[in-house]
């Protein structure tokens, strides 16, 4: 079976080649097609005590190190790690071209709106109810 490879972000670095990295999953409910999002912290064995907190890094599975660090740091750093779809949006709104003044409607779609009238409401329907009795 191949070893599975996740990607998070390292949240903890407080125990001596051990990184906490918290690992973020999307999936679509089954019943109301709503997407979700999960997350997930998977303690990873860093032997070289390389990674910082708030670094990106990859996962990979592993023989069990310990009683729950079953995972070893791949790679660590932004440079080997190609940019998540959040960060790709974040750099092309940075490079889109500056929003223009909206352009006028053409004369022929401002007529149309004119011609449009609203209908004329019916009158509301009597009410016959009874006169409450005074006792």
């Amino acid at each position: 079976m191949p070893r599975r490879i996740l990607e998070g972000n390292v949240i903890s670095t407080k125990t001596n080649k051990t990184v906490t990295v918290l690992v973020e999953r999307r999936y679509m409910h089954p019943v109301y097609k709503k997407y979700i999002k999960s997350t997930q912290k998977f303690t990873a064995h860093d032997e070289s005590n390389s990674c910082q907190d708030g670094e990106r890094v990859q996962i990979i599975e592993c023989r069990p190190i310990s009683k729950t660090k079953r995972w070893a740091v791949l790679r660590d750093g932004k440079e080997s790690i190609p940019p998540t779809n959040n960060e790709k949006r974040k750099l092309t709104a940075k490079n889109a071209p500056a929003k223009g003044k909206a352009e006028p409607k053409p004369a022929a779609a401002a007529g149309k709106a004119e011609e449009k009238k609203p209908k004329a409401k019916k009158p509301a329907a009597e009410k016959k109810s009874k006169a409450k009795k005074d006792a």
